[in-house]
């Protein structure tokens, strides 16, 4: 046996342990090797282990980023369900042309979906963002013989898909998860499809009680 080598420098001893760990060797063994080499006092058993812990690779975390894409969504419904999702391509923002065209593509829903209606007269109601109230939406609406219902400016609480039908669709998007656009499309298009006749009706009922305490307040907004 040799003799052993007193006093090494930290990073001689440590360079030993990593050739050790290199070959396997756990750590009592690796303790017991330097003790042979260095002497009994060059390392505790629980120091090796520490030692040989804090150099071990360590797995990579990574953290998953949320997804800034959006998508917007334009939803027109009834009492008695859906009439029309038209979703706009994503990086577009929608103005007075594609809103005029998703207009016309609800004017054909409505007369798919919904027969006599047309001719019986409908009443639209939209906010006042301003695709829905520039001089070109006003004259296709009147071409098409649609009456427009008064909506206040800044009152969500009056506009059913905010205080309604939106409140519902944000909180199960929130618990789900969607690898690309399509199935986005798809999954949004679905739960709308999922919802209840009854769901739609309520909404519109809610509309009453709300506009008529509007009125008493004489226009002003009443958060509901």
């Amino acid at each position: 046996m040799c003799a052993a080598i007193n006093n090494p420098a930290s990073c001689e001893v440590h360079a030993v342990i990593r050739f050790l760990l290199a070959r396997n060797n756990n750590a009592a063994e690796i303790h017991r090797q330097l003790c042979e080499v260095y002497g009994p006092n060059v390392m505790s058993e629980s120091k090796v282990r520490q030692w040989r812990h804090s150099s071990s690779p360590k797995a990579k975390k990574f953290k998953q980023a949320s997804s800034v894409r959006k998508i917007m969504a334009t939803v027109f419904w009834d009492r008695k369900g859906i009439l029309l999702i038209d979703f706009l391509e994503c990086g577009l923002t929608i103005n007075a042309d594609a809103y005029c065209e998703t207009v016309t593509k609800l004017r054909q829903a409505i007369q798919n979906k919904r027969h006599g209606m047309l001719s019986s007269g409908i009443v639209l109601l939209h906010d006042n963002a301003q695709p829905h109230t520039t001089a070109r939406t006003a004259q296709l609406l009147q071409q098409f013989r649609w009456e427009v219902f008064d909506h206040p400016p800044y009152s969500p609480d009056l506009a059913p898909s905010d205080y309604h039908l939106f409140m519902h669709l944000k909180k199960w998007l929130t618990s789900q998860s969607f690898e690309d656009d399509d199935r986005l499309k798809t999954g949004v298009t679905t739960w709308f499809k999922s919802l209840a006749a009854d769901s739609f009706d309520t909404g519109i009922r809610k509309l009453v009680p709300r506009y008529q305490k509007c009125v008493e307040v004489r226009g002003d907004y009443v958060e509901k």
